[in-house]
């Protein structure tokens, strides 16, 4: 079912589909919900799952300026409190999982527990393991061409405006986000951290991103790509339900996780 949210940012599409504690998808940068296809039958048979558009994305308009993670997650933050009407657990693939961490470091009230898959907390020319990707991919380009079908096919602002959108997302990489270990320790919330052991950001970025998370865990899927949701979406959706229902993690022979000198747990 979908619906639209008016929003201080923009006026956003969202669809929800099941019953339960709130659970927000996150898509990827340039995508669709239709992205979340493998997953949503699992996730929406435990949670009631929404899935809200961000800004120059789906059937979402595009804003004048220029596209930031900041903004998308203002606009997340304000769907939390308008539509799920308080904390929810998060989802985030790719862009979705910058914007569920900066949600989660910006507003921990909000947040519950998060899942980030293929995330960054740096910008592309620090963390991409082929950071000239971003000099070769054009709006025009064949590199891109799913993501331009995928555009024309529902955006209001109409096919023409692909260009805008995609020189937008590619100035957006190059410079953001922008989070330093101490922007990520102020998440409170307990995190997964999941990447494909071939991963569009280099395995050292994720591990880095995880242990600057008092709460991180993580989880590298051998055999996968940035797609990963797409490749392994049993596997995956069966890592996102553990983790959003594990109350505590407890295991035979704790280091990270072994109690601080008062006996208290490190977290």
């Amino acid at each position: 079912m979908g619906d639209w949210a008016d929003l201080p940012g923009v006026r956003t599409w969202y669809e929800t589909e099941g019953t339960g504690d709130p659970l927000v998808l996150l898509h990827g940068g340039f995508c669709t919900n239709d992205t979340w296809g493998p997953l949503r039958a699992d996730l929406a048979a435990a949670y009631r799952v929404l899935l809200p558009e961000r800004r120059a994305h789906g059937h979402t308009p595009d804003v004048p300026g220029p596209l930031s993670y900041t903004d998308m997650a203002d606009d997340t933050v304000a769907f939390l409190e308008s539509v799920v009407g308080g904390p929810a657990h998060l989802v985030g693939w790719s862009d979705g999982g910058v914007v569920a961490l900066l949600v989660a470091a910006a507003r921990p009230d909000l947040v519950r527990r998060a899942v980030v898959i293929g995330a960054n907390s740096r910008p592309g020319p620090e963390c991409f393991a082929e950071p000239s990707m971003l000099d070769t991919m054009t709006p025009d380009g064949a590199e891109l061409a799913f993501f331009r079908e995928m555009y024309a096919a529902v955006s209001p602002d109409g096919a023409g405006h692909w260009p805008v959108v995609a020189a937008k997302m590619l100035d957006m990489w190059r410079t953001e986000p922008a989070m330093t270990d101490g922007d990520l320790a102020r998440v409170t919330a307990p995190v997964l951290v999941m990447t494909g052991d071939d991963d569009l950001m280099t395995l050292e970025h994720t591990v880095s991103l995880y242990r600057a998370m008092p709460q991180g865990q993580l989880a590298v899927i051998p055999g996968a790509s940035h797609l990963v949701p797409l490749e392994r979406p049993d596997l995956v959706s069966r890592l996102i339900l553990e983790h959003l229902a594990q109350e505590k993690v407890e295991t035979m022979m704790p280091v990270r996780r072994a109690a601080g000198a008062d006996g208290a747990p490190a977290f």
